[in-house]
């Protein structure tokens, strides 16, 4: 696990940001991949996870307090977590004061339908494409955005789906920033709120999230307590 663990950014969300806008206005590309304890545990098993969080090509934030302490534990100097759904955030601001361009994929149509209206109404200049998660094969959907060419493309499709999905493309690109941010449209579109700002702060998202939908307490279980109990007896 420490080999995923040492890919990891370990400095702050100022600088990560930083390091993200030059990427997005640099013209060159970029394969973001937010690490949570689901996809660093599914590695162990999947070889194409295992080699995408093992390349140099990628950049790989700690999207996950369980993955910051992990990292600590492991003698990684980590600053803080850099949660997606902010980073996605931040990517659709820079894009849009840059006038650039964004093709939005994932999500129930009314959802990524209304975060795209969301940011046509703020940025008017800005370029958004996008395609629900549901109605069309997802390959055929990246043949049509690598036509398009834009300058951020991202994916709502859950972990690891929508990494796969990127990585199994990315290499067709010759520009453009990449990532996947699992259920952020529905947060950025409005239609869900995300949690209060003292379990964002504490972060005690995870247990905000498990109280609003108990139905998630099973997928908590196989990925943050199953991963704490592995780095628990790694270390040992």
């Amino acid at each position: 696990m420490k080999q995923y663990l040492n890919k990891i950014y370990t400095g702050s969300v100022s600088s990560f940001y930083e390091l993200a806008k030059q990427k997005l206005l640099g013209g060159g590309k970029s394969f973001i991949i937010t690490a949570n304890p689901e996809i660093l545990m599914q590695a162990n098993k999947n070889p194409e996870i295992k080699s995408m969080l093992l390349s140099d090509e990628n950049l790989i934030v700690p999207d996950g307090i369980s993955v910051v302490k992990a990292m600590r534990n492991a003698g990684i100097a980590a600053k803080e977590r850099i949660a997606g759904v902010d980073i996605c955030e931040y990517l659709l601001r820079t894009a849009g004061e840059h006038r650039l361009s964004v093709y939005l994929l994932g999500a129930k149509e009314e959802v990524v339908s209304a975060l795209s209206g969301k940011i046509t109404a703020q940025y008017p200049e800005m370029q958004v494409h996008y395609s629900n998660g549901y109605d069309r094969d997802k390959d055929q959907i990246f043949s049509e955005i690598k036509e398009l060419s834009p300058d951020l493309v991202i994916v709502g499709l859950g972990v690891p789906a929508q990494e796969l999905l990127i990585n199994r493309h990315f290499q067709d690109f010759t520009h453009g920033v990449f990532i996947g941010v699992g259920g952020s449209f529905d947060v950025l579109s409005g239609m869900k709120k995300r949690s209060p700002a003292i379990f964002i702060k504490t972060n005690t998202e995870w247990l905000y999230r498990i109280l609003r939908e108990p139905s998630r307490i099973k997928r908590f279980w196989n990925s943050n307590v199953k991963f704490m109990r592995y780095m628990k007896k790694s270390k040992k």
